[in-house]
């Protein structure tokens, strides 16, 4: 990647677009841990995590949920909810004592139902359908209680009708944990409904960023999506 230069606020909502290939998965990868950067440097909160390891990042409070759903899927979706939350807790693991603490339930509880699973708490992750195992990550990557959550691409294979609720699903926890997220996405669709700020990377470094309607009307992604500068590329 070339020189980026990046910031979102504490509580932002922003959507992180461009063309397959352009970086931006690589910069979640960085910014992760996952790979370290050759040069440069990693701010969050102010202190510096370059070079930091991919646990260490996550203790500090960045979560991910990547492009293809990182489930268990011989557990039920409340364990899958279960092992990240106790991890996060450090306190002793819920399978050596499957009689979960009232408190510690409810906490639970209150993951599933940010991500409307609370209906299918003993289903096997298996036999969700693929948006629920979406939504599942996305419980997994709250119960570490992020301050920032870095979505790739969470409506990837999704019906129509699951994306419209994903769409719901991430404003309302923007709204509510007020937490940072930050989401790549190649459905622009998905990115208008959001209404958020639109960052575009191409080429490995940041071209623009702006509301949905600049960047709509940005004659340069235009030519950089379409390969001409004639018609809106976001449609």
């Amino acid at each position: 990647m070339d020189i980026v230069n990046f910031s979102l606020s504490k509580g932002e909502l922003r959507a992180l677009i461009g063309p397959n290939g352009c970086g931006k998965t690589t910069f979640f990868n960085l910014v992760t841990g996952k790979i370290k950067p050759t040069n440069g440097y990693v701010y969050y909160h102010g202190e510096e995590i370059t070079g930091l390891s991919i646990h260490q990042i996550a203790q500090k409070g960045i979560r991910r949920k990547f492009q293809v759903p990182s489930i268990f899927g011989s557990l039920s979706v409340y364990e899958n909810v279960g092992v990240p939350f106790f991890s996060n807790q450090k306190r002793q693991p819920m399978f050596v004592n499957r009689k979960v603490q009232k408190e510690y339930h409810d906490q639970i509880m209150a993951v599933l139902q940010d991500v409307r699973l609370e209906d299918k708490v003993n289903e096997l992750a298996d036999n969700l359908s693929h948006g629920e195992r979406q939504w599942l990550e996305i419980g997994m990557a709250l119960a570490g209680r992020p301050s920032l959550l870095l979505l790739d691409e969470p409506t990837g294979g999704m019906t129509l009708g699951e994306t419209r609720a994903t769409v719901d699903l991430i404003k309302k926890i923007s709204t509510d944990l007020h937490i940072s997220i930050l989401v790549i996405e190649h459905d622009i669709s998905f990115v208008r409904e959001i209404e958020s700020r639109v960052t575009v990377m191409y080429k490995g470094q940041i071209i623009n960023e702006g509301t949905f309607e600049e960047i709509h009307m940005d004659k340069t992604i235009r030519k950089i999506y379409l390969g001409k500068g004639t018609e809106p590329c976001l449609k």
